[in-house]
């Protein structure tokens, strides 16, 4: 069991810094996932077991029928092979996290490894806007925007840290490095992603104000030593920021709106996958001279219109599950317990992650999907928790 462990932890870990992975092998990233796949099914042979049947695994199952339907559909598309191989692996990858994660897996290790590998994203992220001079930082991604949305995802998962001082400290640390390193991106994205997630820890009072103005403190004091050694790249990144914002506004609603005439003419089965990007300049009218296969930047929207009404539908209920499954988890754990703030953290993370997606076009990152498949199977460990307990409590009445 070890070993689907450490596959599970580097899984979700080193998704953040893919970037740095693909740079060694392009194909070095995707070694963990497919690891955890092989060993997971080796596993469940020998055990005898079947995957523990949820809602999300039958809506997994329906969207990679109408990811492969839709694709069937449109497959002289250009880009239709490349994004349907993107899309399956990340169905079935989420899958299996929420089959480890409710059996063999510790939920909280898991949130953990995410914060940890967003940290060193984070710290790539300041050295190449202090160090490299990148007017943005990029760090291991080649978008600053999808780092961000990386970055933020994570701050909340921060607060499962320990109650020792080493861990309050290190747990103030790297939300500094979060923090300061998606500010360093200048995605506007991300900026309200981590103003909803700060919101929601708050509204369920799980944000402690001494850790947010540890977090603070840090932040400015980074924040006063960047501006101190690397002055003049953050001035020369806020004014090409500023010049290039009025500009994305612009395009981002040129591709919205063909997006959504995407849907109206074909709200069964979409475009296909990738289809947006290959429809997008007809559809445009050729909007956009210099950019002819962009990407929607807006989640929703672009998978609205590459698979449809009922592909965005099933799309949509992993959300949705995710959501009632973590609100359940919360009802069924006690104030005090570790898997009520678990629960609590994976719906601010998932909230960021849904706001910054308006503005940005991230199903193909594991953020999303990860969150989702921790979310199911927090409420499966509660339930069996809660059922062991209630045993337990008969056991003991029929005793006395």
């Amino acid at each position: 069991m070890m070993t689907l462990r450490v596959l599970a932890y580097a899984t979700v870990g080193l998704a953040p810094v893919e970037g740095y992975l693909a740079a060694v092998n392009p194909h070095l990233g995707k070694v963990a996932p497919a690891l955890l796949i092989a060993v997971w099914l080796v596993v469940r042979v020998r055990q005898r077991q079947l995957p523990r049947p949820t809602p999300l695994h039958a809506v997994l199952a329906l969207l990679a029928v109408m990811v492969a339907a839709t694709a069937a559909i449109h497959s002289p598309g250009a880009f239709t092979a490349e994004y349907t191989l993107r899309w399956l692996p990340f169905l079935v990858i989420t899958a299996v996290l929420a089959d480890v994660a409710c059996r063999e897996v510790p939920i909280r290790g898991l949130l953990l490894a995410m914060a940890t590998g967003a940290t060193a994203a984070g710290i790539g992220a300041l050295y190449s806007l202090i160090i490299g001079g990148e007017a943005r930082a990029g760090g291991p991604q080649t978008d600053p925007n999808d780092l961000a949305y990386f970055l933020v995802a994570a701050i909340p998962l921060l607060f499962l840290a320990g109650k020792a001082s080493r861990q309050r400290v290190a747990a103030a640390i790297g939300g500094a490095v979060l923090v300061a390193g998606a500010m360093a991106t200048f995605s506007r994205g991300g900026a309200l992603g981590l103003t909803a997630a700060v919101g929601w820890l708050a509204a369920r009072r799980v944000l402690p104000w001494r850790a947010l103005a540890a977090t603070a403190s840090v932040v400015a004091l980074l924040g006063l030593a960047t501006l101190q050694f690397a002055g003049p790249q953050i001035e020369r990144a806020v004014q090409e920021k500023s010049f290039i914002a009025a500009s994305n506004v612009d395009t981002r609603e040129l591709r919205w709106q063909a997006a959504a005439r995407m849907v109206a003419e074909e709200p069964v089965w979409g475009v296909g996958p990738g289809g947006f990007r290959e429809a997008y300049a007809a559809e445009s009218h050729n909007a956009e001279i210099d950019e002819q296969t962009p990407v929607a930047h807006n989640m929703y929207l672009e998978v609205a219109a590459e698979l449809g009404l009922p592909g965005f539908t099933l799309f949509a209920s992993v959300i949705g599950i995710a959501g009632v499954a973590s609100e359940r988890t919360i009802r069924l754990r006690a104030l005090s317990s570790p898997g009520r703030t678990e629960a609590i953290a994976i719906q601010a993370s998932l909230l960021a992650v849904l706001v910054a997606s308006t503005f940005l076009s991230e199903q193909y990152y594991l953020p999303l999907w990860s969150l989702a498949a921790l979310a199911v199977a927090a409420e499966i460990r509660a339930r069996r928790e809660d059922r062991e307990r209630s045993s337990a409590d008969a056991c003991s009445a029929r005793d006395q």
